[in-house]
This record gives structure tokens, C-alpha cells and sequence, in this order.
């Protein structure tokens, strides 16, 4: 299983496909995505922290540095 760290609350996000699942045989989707946010930073993010994101304004990357960090 292949990971990437999320830019918002630094966990490890789950990744989907790729040689690391070829050989666990483990099926599933990615559990967050890229984006590309109005100031033209991209940022990966898991879905928490995608929902996490104002509605309400155009994202950029203050809002990405704002989200709270995971409790690890």
C-alpha cells in the first residue's frame, strides 16, 4: 500500500492502485486528492480536510496552512 502525507493535517492518506497494491492484493480508492486552489498552489489533501475548506470563498493556500494538524 502506497501512502502520501496529507498537506493539510500532515496524516498519511492511502493511495490507490499502483506496485504497492499489486502485490498485497489489497482493492480500494484513494482517500484524498490534489488540488490545484485559486492562487495556483496544489495541495494534496485528504477528504477531511477537503471538507474542511470554506464554502463560502475562493480556497487558497492561507486555508490549507490554517487546518488543524491531526493528533497523532
Amino acid at each position: 500500500m502506497s501512502t502520501q502525507r496529507c498537506d493539510g493535517c500532515g496524516d498519511r492518506v492511502r493511495l490507490g492502485g499502483g506496485i504497492g497494491d499489486m502485490w498485497s492484493f489489497e482493492t480500494g480508492s484513494t482517500d484524498g486528492l490534489t488540488l490545484e486552489l485559486a492562487d495556483g498552489s496544489e495541495h494534496f489533501l485528504c477528504y477531511d480536510c477537503i471538507e474542511a475548506l470554506p464554502d463560502d470563498e475562493e480556497v487558497r493556500r492561507e486555508h490549507v496552512e490554517a487546518l488543524p494538524a491531526a493528533d497523532d
